[in-house]
């Protein structure tokens, strides 16, 4: 099924952060294999060009890898990942942050609810 896109943004560069959200959340561990250029187009419902940007752009950001005749791979370099993660991590907590204070919560008020949240989703866990 094709993935929704926000057409106020380049879809290669939506397609960038949803693959780098799959490697960051180890969907594609390191060292994996990804799916050719046109399953991942198919499965995305893009052109494989606009999905070619995407991979060349992770390539250079150095999350993928290109082996000639076997297709791209996810790196292994491991401290990149966990460093990406502690960037993605700390921007979603300032977003957060940001919208919290926007209807009057501060960090410590945020945090208390965050814990009842998670309190909450492990009781109906159980």
């Amino acid at each position: 099924m094709a993935e929704q896109f926000d057409s106020s943004r380049p879809i290669y560069a939506q397609l960038v952060e949803r693959l780098k959200a799959k490697i960051l959340a180890g969907i594609y561990p390191p060292g994996g294999h990804l799916d050719s250029v046109r399953d991942l187009a198919a499965a995305a419902g893009v052109n494989p060009n606009t999905m070619q940007r995407a991979l060349a752009q992770l390539e250079n950001e150095g999350l993928v890898r290109t082996e000639r005749t076997a297709g791209r791979y996810v790196t292994e370099d491991r401290a990149l990942i966990e460093q990406l993660r502690a960037e993605a991590a700390r921007n979603l907590t300032a977003e957060f942050l940001e919208k919290m204070r926007g209807i009057g919560y501060g960090p410590e008020q945020a945090a208390v609810l965050l814990e009842r949240w998670n309190e909450k989703e492990e009781t109906n866990h159980d």
